[in-house]
């Protein structure tokens, strides 16, 4: 089976062939021909990940998953949240983001946080959705060089190091996209 991952972001697509089964074979956004930027202005996690489904079945005919993942800080009122890419700007850098939300804590009492990946599948004329999240708390400082994005400064719950500390294997078991591609492969299983 052939399916469309709607990304262009080689981590991701990394990281999630690694946890599909052998019989499914992940296309990116270029594998397709499908180079333009695809909208994300619904303002909902779900919404941007059906959106983006949508897009690539309506433009492109294949069946596709999309995901849309948001960074939800207790004390900044689920910030940055729907607009975790583009937090610091539309440059959309990691960095600038991580340095903007740990400005924005550094009064902060509670550094609770979530991760929340939703999964949009259009699979045979059906539009599927499939959340993760992952508690845990954002850390005073960035700590380690795996992973990307928000990485090293989320500590998952009950767990000392960041997500840029652990190996991949172990952030996809206790991860936000981890538990959301679970339930999409469980899904998936059955065809």
């Amino acid at each position: 089976m052939q399916i469309v991952f709607a990304t262009n972001n080689k981590n991701k697509i990394k990281e999630v062939q690694s946890l599909v089964p052998e019989h499914i074979k992940l296309l990116s956004l270029e594998d397709i021909g499908c180079h333009e930027e695809i909208p994300e202005t619904t303002g909902t996690i779900e919404g941007n990940a059906q959106q983006k489904a949508n897009y690539v079945k309506d433009n492109y005919g294949y069946d596709c998953f999309a995901d849309d993942t948001g960074l939800e800080v207790e004390a900044l009122n689920g910030e940055p949240g729907v607009d975790t890419a583009y937090y610091a700007g539309p440059q959309r850098n990691p960095d600038d983001n991580m340095n903007k939300l740990l400005s924005n804590l550094k009064n902060a009492t509670s550094r609770s946080a979530q991760f929340k990946t939703v999964i949009a599948l259009h699979l045979n004329g059906e539009l599927k959705t499939f959340t993760g999240i992952c508690k845990g708390e954002i850390t005073t400082e960035k700590q380690g060089y795996k992973g990307f994005g928000y990485d090293p400064i989320f500590k998952a719950k009950d767990y000392t190091k960041t997500f840029a500390e652990i190996s991949l294997e172990e952030k996809n078991k206790i991860g936000h996209r981890g538990k959301a591609v679970s339930q999409l492969i469980e899904f998936l299983n059955q065809f």
